[in-house]
């Protein structure tokens, strides 16, 4: 079975329909986190919101001043709207292939933390890099579920594809492989976010199971460069043909 890691985005898809379901890991270890943001987002403080989302107007904050308790639900890989999201273009594949996608993904999320891509969660902003109140999701997040994800991912082959800096949520402890993506020579950053959804894609439409799959999985416009070994990180560096 291959589990991919995958990070969320700032922007976010509004409204949803889908009813309420049991989280990724325990309820009760985001409790904290999730109060915490929530009396934020309801005080009417304009300007602990806007330092929370990351915005200078408050005419920004609106579309995220909700009750997460009571507000509508989508599945978390339909929610967010970033690069990555974009050119995964979830709503164009099929039934199975989002099946796979909900079931196979694990996106870090700001706010929830681990999250499958099934797990249904409320339109909601927490800037990169932001502490909710005096909370670090970062650190809150890795001190309370490195455990169950250690257990989760044990039996498993890791695909990363997070963005690093949701390597301070949590340190895999076993072997596992990463992506990088040259052009002309030179490592992209921006376009890193565009190819990821491209190669999640790939993935969910072939029903990839295993490294030994993904590794002869032709992807449009990437040729493999070369693949390094440091410790227990296999890094597969493609270049960007186009």
């Amino acid at each position: 079975m291959l589990k991919i890691l995958f990070s969320p985005s700032e922007g976010k898809n509004s409204g949803g329909t889908e009813k309420a379901q049991k989280l990724f890991g325990a309820l009760d270890a985001r409790k904290e986190i999730l109060d915490t943001y929530n009396t934020i987002v309801l005080s009417g403080d304009e300007e602990k919101i806007k330092q929370l989302f990351g915005f200078k107007k408050f005419s920004e904050c609106k579309p995220y001043i909700n009750d997460i308790y009571n507000s509508p639900l989508m599945a978390a890989i339909q929610r967010y709207s970033g690069v990555a999201y974009d050119y995964l273009m979830y709503d164009s594949l099929s039934a199975d292939s989002q099946s796979y996608l909900k079931n196979n993904v694990l996106i870090f999320s700001n706010l929830y933390g681990p999250i499958l891509g099934g797990d249904t969660i409320s339109n909601y902003k927490v800037k990169q890099g932001n502490s909710i109140d005096e909370i670090a999701p970062d650190k809150f997040y890795k001190k309370r579920f490195s455990y169950q994800l250690d257990l989760y991912l044990g039996s498993v082959d890791i695909l990363d594809l997070r963005a690093g800096y949701y390597d301070k949520f949590y340190k895999i402890s076993k072997p596992y492989t990463t992506l990088k993506f040259l052009k002309n020579g030179k490592t992209v950053s921006h376009w890193a976010k565009a190819y990821r959804g491209i190669v999640l894609r790939e993935i969910a439409k072939h029903n990839i199971q295993s490294l030994d799959e993904f590794m002869k999985l032709e992807i449009p416009n990437l040729s493999v460069h070369e693949v390094k070994k440091i410790k227990n990180k296999t890094e597969i560096v493609y270049n960007i043909m186009e």
